[in-house]
């Protein structure tokens, strides 16, 4: 069994509900990836906070992996406000559940062009490598991406990223089927239904690799706090502090 754990949506907005996740992690011996934007909803570029970067980087010396986590982690709608996306909006079955099921409309690599992706891969590198973090991967916000995206990562020589059912090497035409176990806390029903799934899913870990995946909105409640301090104890045993070695 292999279990490998991150932290999504890393940006200067968040770090205090960073640093508790990260001590959660600590508690059980993980280092995490850390899954940086570059410029959360238009609100916070990351080259703008220096100390913060400067955390960052020193996070990375310690061993964290930090992946590009999308560029502003905001759908169209979401980032309308900031005229940041131009162009048609698809409004198919597979966006309205990127969007509005696994996603408060921040699904943002579902609702692109191809040259619109390729703009924000790029301009997503040139903020990290700004801010002096070297990039190990690119995860999706909400872990949706079209197909065609595959390709664009491996042209750039990217060796890992994930949606919900795999794990991906697009530089090395590599995949495999892998378990998120992750929290969801917009609603009641949705922290409690969540909360039920990891419970009952861990087992399937001895078939398919795992990736524990914590948001900043879990440390705000009590519950998802122990949630995934017991998650993290269960996967203990079995952590890799590289997500490519899910794919092995």
């Amino acid at each position: 069994m292999r279990v490998h754990v991150s932290i999504h949506d890393v940006c200067p907005l968040f770090r205090p509900q960073i640093e508790l996740a990260l001590d959660l992690a600590r508690a059980a011996g993980a280092k995490p990836a850390l899954l940086v934007v570059p410029n959360f909803h238009g609100r916070a570029l990351l080259t703008d906070d220096r100390e913060f970067c400067a955390w960052l980087r020193a996070l990375q010396r310690d061993g964290h992996e930090v992946f590009l986590h999308g560029f502003f982690h905001a759908s169209r709608l979401r980032e309308a406000p900031l005229r940041a996306a131009r162009g048609g909006r698809p409004r198919g079955l597979r966006w309205r559940f990127a969007q509005r099921i696994v996603s408060a409309h921040e699904a943002e690599f579902s609702d692109v062009s191809r040259t619109e992706a390729k703009e924000r891969l790029d301009d997503g590198a040139r903020v990290l490598e700004a801010a002096g973090l070297r990039i190990d991967g690119f995860v999706p916000p909400a872990w949706s991406m079209p197909a065609w995206l595959l390709p664009l990562l491996a042209a750039r020589g990217y060796s890992f990223t994930e949606d919900h059912l795999h794990v991906y090497d697009p530089a090395g035409a590599r995949s495999r089927p892998s378990l998120v176990l992750n929290y969801a806390s917009r609603t009641p029903a949705r922290l409690l239904s969540t909360v039920a799934f990891c419970r009952l899913a861990t087992p399937l870990a001895a078939f398919v690799p795992a990736r524990i995946a914590i948001h900043p909105s879990d440390m705000q409640f009590t519950r998802l706090r122990q949630e995934i301090a017991r998650l993290l104890q269960w996967g203990k045993p079995n952590f890799v502090r590289q997500g490519r070695a899910l794919l092995e």
